[in-house]
């Protein structure tokens, strides 16, 4: 591999202060990418604090020599970004419709019932234990957001309040809250303390109990440019190679695994206890034996995806920059936490987006941290007609596209960011 020299400088030839890793303990020496001083990607801003400073943190993700976890310093708390959370899952469609298949499928083969018990961790506004509700399975929502588990709750899904660890786990197994099945959607990745949450799922598993997690692949991540999904709230970066060794070091194994497109393409891992009756399946050797043959297992596959970054960053800016030079209006679609990563790492503000829009009412009259391009309700569109739409939440672009194709009747196009810069003509979409 044809890694250039740069791109090795360690922490400590930067005369930087080497970290634990925080799975296995390692020192951190190597950067995986630094895409600079950020603002936490969710700290919408109202109009009345436009001109208050806002606190930027490092956005610097390093991977760990021994067990190739990717991962960022916690340079801002848990607490300070989920306990009042501006993400609702169930406002995008095609993540409900996910939610439900996903629900469908594991309780027929689990054999979910009455008698069953559900845990969903970080389990949002309901949007997935409601289709165990429908099902009558009994369920129980794990969500330390209090705006986001009121609304689960409004539901019909009993949800508990809390962050989850070892210590809550034993409180929840103590009131008989063990689980035949945990869930962990994009919750992995969400968690400093990776050894007391994954301990935690131990202890309330239990003894022929399934843990399934969902989490965006390391190997897509570096195979598709996708820089933009590195940020603050997103303290870790998973291989199926660094799963097993996570797995191992608490008494659990992976018997299965599913390659989900979500996110711009996932995994979902399932676990069980290493002394379980569950056979693994033929799929986890053979994802690990595609993991090698991408170099996974190489700490040069990691540290040469800064130059890829760097390069699809000035790609996205020169596109933009021929825009406006042809006086082209652009918008943005959504003000995901991706996106805001993207926006503050390019430096890309209301020089080129007059405005983005989002389907959240919570973020309508607000302003993307950093960049302060105002968020509008989606008819803005309609109303502005802009002749390019960035659409930020790439990851849903299909179901975007679909919505909105009808923009195509004044001519306008949509801008594609990652993995390069691609433009779609609705007009020239087949129905």
């Amino acid at each position: 591999m044809n890694v250039q020299p740069d791109q090795l400088l360690t922490r400590a030839a930067l005369g930087e202060k080497a970290r634990p890793c925080r799975l296995c303990g390692s020192q951190l020496t190597h950067t995986f990418v630094d895409l600079g001083m950020s603002p936490p990607c969710e700290s919408f801003v109202p109009a009345s604090r436009l001109g208050d400073m806002e606190p930027y943190y490092p956005l610097h993700a390093f991977v760990c020599s021994e067990c190739l976890l990717v991962q960022l310093e916690e340079e801002v708390s848990p607490e300070a970004i989920f306990e009042e959370y501006a993400y609702f899952s169930s406002f995008s469609d095609s993540w409900v419709a996910h939610a439900k298949r996903y629900c469908d499928q594991i309780a027929e083969r689990l054999g979910l019932d009455g008698n069953s018990f559900v845990v969903e961790l970080a389990s949002n506004d309901g949007y997935l234990l409601q289709h165990f509700v429908a099902q009558k399975i009994p369920v129980l929502g794990v969500e330390p957001a209090i705006n986001v588990a009121k609304v689960a709750v409004e539901k019909g899904v009993p949800t508990k309040v809390t962050f989850f660890g070892k210590e809550v786990a034993q409180q929840m197994r103590d009131e008989g809250q063990d689980a035949d099945l945990i869930i962990g959607n994009n919750v992995l990745a969400q968690v400093p303390d990776l050894n007391d949450f994954v301990a935690g799922m131990k202890v309330l598993l239990k003894p022929e109990g399934v843990i399934t997690l969902e989490f965006p692949h390391i190997a897509t991540l570096i195979a598709q440019n996708q820089y933009d999904t590195i940020y603050h709230e997103h303290f870790s970066y998973f291989s199926m190679l660094t799963i097993e060794m996570m797995a191992q070091r608490h008494g659990l194994r992976v018997f299965d695994v599913d390659e989900v497109p979500t996110h711009g393409g996932s995994l979902r891992v399932y676990l069980t206890h290493d002394d379980s009756a569950w056979q693994r399946s033929t799929n986890v050797d053979e994802l690990v034996k595609r993991e090698r043959e991408a170099g996974l297992d190489v700490i040069d596959t990691y540290t040469s995806f800064a130059q890829a970054a760097r390069r699809a960053k000035r790609n996205l800016l020169s596109f933009l920059i021929e825009l406006k030079e042809q006086g082209k209006s652009v918008c943005g679609y959504g003000a995901p936490g991706k996106g805001n990563t993207l926006l503050n790492y390019c430096a890309i503000g209301t020089d080129f987006l007059d405005f983005t829009v989002d389907r959240n009412p919570y973020k309508h009259g607000r302003y993307t941290p950093g960049m302060h391009i105002p968020i509008e309700t989606v008819d803005a569109i309609d109303q502005r007609k802009p002749d390019y739409i960035l659409i930020l939440p790439w990851n849903l672009k299909d179901e975007i596209v679909a919505q909105m194709r009808h923009v195509g009747e004044w001519g306008a196009k949509f801008i594609i960011p990652i993995p390069e810069v691609q433009v779609i003509d609705p007009r020239e979409l087949k129905l």
